[in-house]
């Protein structure tokens, strides 16, 4: 995402409405975002919530990457054929389309969500998207496709230059709540580390 001008931030206030192609426009132009991640899940029958936290990647033409740090090691990889998991060192699970087409749906949809794909969102969603103050926008996705529509009530979106918070609210009033921090555009090309990862089977 290019810089915005000085000039840009002072009349924010009057700029046009975001968009959901101007939305996908600007994740498109982010080739590889590497940000930190906090993650809260509230479950009505647990007493207390459920934390965790680590680093994520997407990189356009190449999918998604989830390395929790705590508080166990987790490392998730999703692209466009399959899903890979690795849980505290154990051998990695594969999922695709074919072995688990529910779950490689989901989060095919996860991606999605982080690229602001527009096709896959009006697929399965009917779309509120809200501005707020200067830059900010809030995007409100209510399921209108099975299975997604048995699993959550809404999925909910927020940001200014990059997505900044995720939350997943499911129809048994259980919740997750997804902020990311510290974006990074640079490096602009996969670490040898990250190419490892993504081409892991």
């Amino acid at each position: 995402m290019k810089c915005w001008p000085l000039i840009c931030l002072l009349i924010a206030p009057w700029v046009h409405a975001v968009t959901l192609d101007e939305l996908q426009q600007r994740f498109t132009e982010q080739p590889i975002v590497r940000a930190h991640f906090e993650q809260t899940r509230t479950i009505k029958t647990m007493p207390q919530p459920l934390r965790s936290q680590g680093e994520m990647l997407i990189a356009r033409n190449h999918g998604l990457l989830w390395d929790q740090k705590t508080p166990f090691p987790m490392l998730l990889m999703l692209n466009d054929t399959r899903m890979v998991q690795q849980v505290n060192g154990q051998p990695p699970q594969v999922i695709t389309a074919d072995n688990n087409p529910q779950m490689f749906q989901f989060n095919h949809l996860l991606r999605a969500l982080f690229e602001a794909d527009r096709k896959v969102l009006e697929e399965n969603f009917r779309i509120d998207l809200q501005n707020r103050d200067n830059a900010h926008w809030a995007l409100r996705l209510t399921p209108i496709t099975s299975p997604l529509n048995k699993i959550f009530a809404s999925i909910d979106l927020g940001g200014d230059k990059f997505l900044e918070t995720i939350e997943l609210n499911d129809n048994q009033g259980d919740r997750t709540d997804i902020r990311l921090s510290q974006h990074r555009l640079t490096p602009v090309t996969l670490t040898h580390d990250e190419q490892q990862r993504f081409s892991a089977q």
